[in-house]
């Protein structure tokens, strides 16, 4: 039973994958060196264009809270 005034908080899942919307690279979450790093598809790095800023496409539309509903719904 919680204590009056307390509350349990959410689990945050955080994301793993990430794409740029300018130039299409794509990074990963490495647990292991807890960085993101170029993805691999198909053998080949998705590394996009060096010189982008890169915009990923991490924006109000992801949820990292499981169970709940997203900004659309």
């Amino acid at each position: 039973m919680e204590a009056e005034g307390t509350r349990m908080a959410p689990d945050i899942v955080p994301p793993t994958r990430r794409n740029c919307e300018r130039c299409g690279r794509t990074d990963v979450w490495d647990e292991t060196v807890e960085n993101w790093v170029i993805a691999r598809e198909d053998g080949n790095r998705r590394v996009g264009d060096k010189h982008c800023i890169h915009e990923w496409d991490i924006n109000g539309q992801y949820n990292p809270i499981p169970g709940e509903p997203t900004p659309t719904e």
